[in-house]
Order: structure tokens, then C-alpha cells, then sequence
């Protein structure tokens, strides 16, 4: 495996399953139990008025301390404000968790009243319980955002979690073990970091009427140029040609390959559309990427599968290590491909194919109606609501949502060879295909939602030998070609992972990839107010 891969295309699992389990056992909203009280001759007496307007878990939580301050230690409140500062290196914004106003009474500690003690403390339970779901689950919940986005289910006692911390001192390092610990979420925060200290970048805009080739001349290559220098593809000289030079070409390509573009040094459109993009804009890229990696379970599993969606790349994870690539097409804006963590149940070999409602209406239907003998050169039969054949030629075009469409297997089949099931709420799966010709694209959001896999059936055979099924090669390709539907079951837990992130970092600098569902900026925007 090359490094490379390791590097960014790969969340590499340094939490244990044991912590995730610790961390999200219970739900927020559940009650303490006893609680042993967190006692010393610092606290002072909190006056319950001043938990009338509060969330009824911390009014728990100041009952259970027999209505005590906690924040008693100067070295717990200090841990709480450096943690809430570094809060913006984490994609969020400090001033989420009142840190002006802490900072401010924290400075004046001394000349407090009791009163003031008592609502600085609550303050800062509170803002400790914010910071704790923020960086565990994120600041916005993509559940309540998308339709589309179906994660596992992350659960947080923060204020638990705030009393063993406080009894022990231990402030840092609990929110620490709260945030992802993925090497790639790690490099994204460097990326932050890096573009944060990087200067303005006030450079005209590109313009690109068709395209510019390897040794045109054109005034814009000097914009192109100077684009390239500032992120750091080209070493630029003190005098700027605008000839489209060979060293010039070589810097494009690198540009091209770190923003997933076919990179054959040609600037068309969409590389000048890259080269386009601000400073500012890439940052909020990155922040929305953050965003996104709390989102993420923390534990993917040891045998897994994941597809960057926006990446068209399907990666074959086996104890943290890449062990196949390939190429994926997913759904297009109109139908997007769902973002989902499942296990795999089953895989079909040699599947039919039904036709979805949408399919249906968008597709079959309008087609169909023109051509009755579209059904016969697909090899689509026409089922009625009772289950009986319908002839092509007795079918009622106008109502094509009144019937069962499907296709006999087979390797012209829309599912291909092979179909790889796992359950989900959106009936997405992966699957052959037989547009094998669509993996030569560089953009590949063409599909009506499930994914499509270049090369399918290495991938399973990977999976039954994973699996240790009774299938093997030998045995699968007999079946396909008996042309005989057959399904096998897969038993050993492999998980699969369809994620969306068009922001990661390696060992070349700043990768992005085009946000094709343009999540991005909308996300921003949510994180911000």
C-alpha cells in the first residue's frame, strides 16, 4: 500500500472500540445515578433562583452536588478556557462557549460576590457541557440538515462526564478523548492551521473562454501563474511570460491532481474554476470538513469499506491498512447517494434488476412510450399488480406507476454481475453496472443514487474470503454462468461507510475535491451562526 493512501484516503482508527462504547453508552437526557457529591471548603452556595431558567441536567447536575459551586480549582477553570481557545483550531468558534465573558470574570475573581461565583460557576458548567457535544457530535445535527445523511446514533452524558472530570482534575484531558482521533482529522486541522497563516491572496479572477494549451500565449497564464505560486504548485521568477511553458504545464498537472481533476495539464474550465477558488473559500471547506469527521462514527470497524462520495473512490480498509482502491460512480445532484454506515448482509450474484418509482417516472416511462420495443432490447418484463406478465404492446403508458418492471439478469443487467446489499433506510446499494465505459470520466456523479463499482467482482471475492464464506472464485463464476440469480449470505462483520468530504491533507499539500451535492458553504454558514 502506498503511503500516500494511507495518508489521507483512509481514516486511520487510533480510538478504541472500548472508549466509543464508554463515551456514548447513555443518552444526554438520562438521569445521574448515584452520584457521589463533589465536596470542598472553596465552595460556595448556589441560590436555586439562579437554576430556574437552566436545562433540567443542570439543575440535576447542581442538585446531585448538593447545590455547591464546583469550579472551585483555579487549574480546572484554566484547563476549561485554554481548551474553549483552541476551540477555533477544531473548525468551531470559541465564542460558542461565552469565553469572553469567562475570561473577563475570571480575571476579577477576586472582588466577586458570592452571587457572581455562583453564576460564573453555573457559566461554566454550562459552557463545558456545549464544547463536550460540539466536539462529539458536532455543533449542528445532520439529521435535522439533510434528509439524506443516516450515521449511527452518538450519545453523551457531557455532564456525567463533567463530574468525574472535575473530581479528578482531569478537564483537558476528557474533552480531549471527545474529539476524532482519525489521522485525517488530524491533518485537516494542520490544513487549517497552514491556510489560517497563509497571506491574502488578492489575485484577479481567471477567465477561460475554451482552453489553454502547452505552449500557447495568452496574458491570462500570467494570472494562472501567479494563482499556482500563491498555492505553492509553482516557484515563481521575478519576471512572469505569458508563454504556457513546460514548467508552467508540470505545475498545472500538480494543481490538477491535488483538486481530483484529470491532470493533463490542458486548463479548461474546470481547472480554471479550481484555480478560482479563494483563500477563504477553501478555509470554509475545511471547516465544513471538520464539521463533518465529528459527525463520523469513531470506531469504523476493523474489516471496512468506505466511498468518499465526492472522491468517486471506494477504499478497502483491513486492520487500518488500504488494501484495494476503486474507481465508484455516484449519484448525481438530483438523486444523491445517501451518506450511511451499514454492515454488509448479503451479496447477489447474476441479480435482476427492479425499476424504482423515480426510474419509472423520469426515465422508463417517457422512454417507453415512444418505443415498445425498448422493454424487449432491455430485457425488461412488465409485471400487473397481480403479479401476471404483461405484453409490451397491452401496456398502458399513461399509468407506468401501475406496474412491476424487471430486468433478467445478466452481464447487459443495470446491477451487473454482482449486487452488494446492506440495509439502509434509503435502499442504496453497491453494485456492477453495465455503463462500464463511465469509469473513464474524471467526474462521475451519474448514477440515480446507489454506487457503481469498477472491477465488482475482485471486490467480492475480497469480501467471501473476508468472510471466510464456502464461496469462492471458482464457485461464483460458475454461478454467473448458469445465469441463475443466487444470493450469499455474509456473515462476519464488514462495514461499509459512504462519507462526503471534499477537504483532506498529505504529504503534497492541500487536497480539495469539486463539492458536487454543494454542501459546503451552506454548512459554513450553519457553523457560524
Amino acid at each position: 500500500m502506498s503511503y500516500k493512501y494511507l495518508f489521507f484516503l483512509l481514516p486511520i482508527l487510533l480510538i478504541s472500540c472500548k472508549k466509543e462504547t464508554a463515551l456514548a453508552n447513555n443518552k444526554e437526557q438520562d438521569t445521574i445515578k448515584k452520584v457521589i457529591p463533589i465536596v470542598s471548603p472553596k465552595s460556595v452556595a448556589i441560590d436555586t433562583l439562579l437554576l430556574s431558567n437552566k436545562s433540567e441536567r443542570i439543575k440535576e447536575f447542581y442538585r446531585n452536588n448538593l447545590f455547591k459551586t464546583v469550579w472551585t480549582e483555579t487549574n480546572d477553570r484554566n484547563q476549561l478556557i485554554a481548551l474553549i481557545k483552541e476551540a477555533d483550531a477544531e473548525g468551531l468558534n470559541s465564542e460558542d462557549y461565552n469565553i469572553r465573558q469567562i475570561e473577563k470574570t475570571e480575571k476579577s475573581r477576586e472582588k466577586l460576590t458570592h452571587k457572581q461565583i455562583a453564576l460564573q460557576d453555573i457559566l461554566l458548567t454550562e459552557s463545558f457541557q456545549r464544547l463536550a457535544n460540539h466536539l462529539y457530535n458536532g455543533k449542528v445535527n445532520p439529521t435535522q440538515l439533510y434528509k439524506d445523511w443516516d450515521m449511527y446514533e452518538k450519545n453523551l452524558k457531557a455532564i456525567d462526564l463533567l463530574q468525574e472530570a472535575i473530581r479528578h482534575h482531569t478537564i483537558e484531558k476528557t474533552l480531549d478523548t471527545l474529539k476524532p482521533n482519525h489521522l485525517v482529522y488530524h491533518l485537516l486541522k494542520k490544513s487549517l492551521a497552514k491556510i489560517n497563516d497563509m497571506p491574502g491572496d488578492n489575485i484577479d479572477a481567471i477567465v477561460v473562454e475554451d482552453k489553454i494549451k502547452p505552449n500557447d500565449t495568452i496574458e491570462t497564464i500570467k494570472t494562472v501563474k501567479n494563482r499556482l505560486a500563491y498555492w505553492g504548485d509553482y516557484r515563481k521568477p521575478d519576471t512572469l511570460t505569458a508563454i504556457y511553458d513546460e514548467k508552467t504545464v508540470r505545475a498545472v498537472k500538480r494543481f490538477q491532481e491535488r483538486h481530483g481533476l484529470l491532470a493533463d495539464g490542458i486548463i479548461g474550465k474546470g481547472t480554471a474554476a479550481a484555480l478560482n477558488y479563494t483563500k477563504n473559500q477553501r478555509k470554509q471547506q475545511i471547516v465544513a470538513n471538520l464539521e463533518r469527521w465529528r459527525w463520523f462514527p469513531r470506531h469504523l470497524g476493523d474489516d471496512y469499506i468506505i466511498v468518499n462520495i465526492p472522491e468517486f473512490k471506494l477504499n478497502v480498509v483491513k486492520n487500518n491498512d488500504t488494501v484495494r482502491t476503486h474507481k465508484v460512480v455516484v449519484g448525481r445532484d438530483k438523486r444523491k447517494t445517501p451518506i450511511l454506515s451499514s454492515k454488509f448482509s448479503n451479496l447477489v450474484i447474476n441479480p435482476t434488476w427492479t425499476v424504482p418509482p423515480t426510474i419509472i417516472k423520469e426515465d422508463l416511462g417517457p422512454t417507453a412510450a415512444k418505443n415498445r420495443g425498448y422493454f424487449a432490447a432491455t430485457g425488461i418484463t412488465i409485471y400487473n399488480m397481480k403479479g401476471q406478465e404483461v405484453n409490451p404492446y397491452s401496456w398502458n403508458a399513461a399509468k407506468p406507476n401501475n406496474y412491476r418492471y424487471v430486468q433478467k439478469p445478466g452481464y447487459n443487467n443495470s446491477l451487473g454481475l454482482v449486487k452488494f446489499n446492506f440495509p439502509n433506510s434509503h435502499l442504496v446499494y453497491l453494485h456492477d453496472t453495465n455503463h462500464r465505459d463511465f469509469f473513464g470520466l474524471s467526474g462521475r456523479a451519474l448514477s440515480s443514487g446507489c454506487v457503481r463499482v469498477e472491477n465488482p467482482l475482485e471486490l467480492a471475492y475480497y469480501i467471501l474470503e473476508t468472510d471466510e464464506n464456502y464461496m469462492n472464485q471458482k464457485r461464483v463464476e460458475k454461478i454467473i454462468e448458469s445465469k441463475k440469480t443466487s444470493g450469499i449470505p455474509i456473515k462476519k462483520p464488514i462495514y461499509i461507510h459512504l462519507l462526503y468530504w471534499t477537504a483532506f491533507m498529505n504529504e503534497d499539500g492541500f487536497q480539495f475535491r469539486n463539492d458536487i451535492y454543494n454542501l459546503d458553504f451552506d454548512l459554513y454558514q450553519q457553523l457560524r451562526n
